[in-house]
């Protein structure tokens, strides 16, 4: 199987999973700085906690005031510091919801379930303490897929679906089980060295900033391993032919040129997807080219708010 079919059949995770390049990057030897936790230090924006369906405690960041209120989701093995480049901008015009999914960030792990499902639940969960009437959903590599399905579940407050560096393994079979865990395997008999080797060999470009590589797969190198897992698994499981039908939204895309996005196959089941391109980035263009990314995730809230408006009430 050619890397490029390995990649897209684990794009809604990540833009590669086992696509390794003939020259392995090591794994780093020490502990670098950790991301920063931008989101609690400012007055007022502390954590809340809410409780999920099944009892677990969900820690979430609100920021900011103004309409829409825009929900931030993170990716496999994240957590919501990994938008802490988006934080101030995005909280200068609206409100903003920084999530921690369950087994994620300061989120409790007293969950067995941890399908796609469960995590669109901890998303409609958290924003039914938000008050805002129209909300904006964005989610980062799996987030994406989490907000997907969550939007149903949420209801008519959803305006839109932003999803970054995701999605394009619609219309692309989805994957048996065998093939699953092959997939899985190594993250199974060596979490640590097999999530190190994923950031470094394949989520950046050459010549990214090697302590940012550093960090990120450190970073998430430490995420639980049995969750992560079974996050990958459940991932990886999905068929988006069950889940699209239910979106009623326009979509968003924000992905780099890591691997290319089929725009004519993703249009086949989600008719209103619109794809912005950011070059010379990797998976995670949040972090790496905030000053390029920020301003089209802006012109994507934004026109995503002016049809919000011409529809009629």
């Amino acid at each position: 199987m050619s890397h490029v079919r390995l990649i897209l059949g684990l794009c809604a995770l990540l833009a590669s999973l086992g696509a390794c390049s003939e020259q392995r990057t090591p794994a780093p030897a020490a502990a670098p700085a950790a991301l920063p936790a931008a989101a609690s230090t400012a007055a007022g924006e502390g954590p809340r906690i809410v409780m999920s369906d099944d009892n677990v405690h969900l820690e979430y960041h609100v920021l900011g005031h103004g309409d829409p209120a825009v929900v931030l989701v993170h990716g496999w093995a994240g957590n919501e510091n990994y938008w802490h480049e988006q934080f101030d901008v995005l909280k200068a015009r609206y409100t903003v919801v920084a999530v921690n999914l369950a087994g994620h960030g300061a989120s409790g792990r007293n969950r067995t379930d941890w399908s796609i499902d469960n995590y669109a639940r901890d998303v409609a969960t958290i924003v039914r303490q938000v008050p805002n009437p129209q909300l904006v959903l964005v989610g980062h590599s799996m987030g994406a897929t989490v907000v997907l399905a969550a939007a149903p579940k949420i209801g008519p407050r959803v305006i839109g679906i932003i999803a970054v560096e995701a999605l394009r393994s619609i219309g692309v079979p989805p994957l048996a089980a065998p093939e699953i865990e092959t997939r899985v395997a190594p993250f199974r008999a060596d979490f640590i060295g097999a999530t190190r080797r994923l950031v470094t060999d394949s989520l950046f470009e050459k010549g990214a900033d090697p302590i940012l590589v550093q960090k990120v797969a450190y970073d998430m190198s430490l995420s639980p391993p049995g969750i992560a897992v079974a996050s990958l698994q459940g991932l990886l499981a999905l068929d988006f032919t069950t889940l699209l039908p239910q979106v009623h939204v326009p979509v968003y895309a924000i992905n780099s040129d890591l691997m290319p996005t089929d725009v004519t196959r993703i249009r086949r089941t989600l008719p209103d997807f619109t794809l912005e391109v950011l070059a010379h980035t990797g998976h995670f263009p949040m972090l790496e080219a905030p000053q390029r990314f920020n301003p089209l995730l802006l012109k994507d809230i934004e026109a995503i708010s002016a049809r919000a408006a011409r529809q009629p009430r």
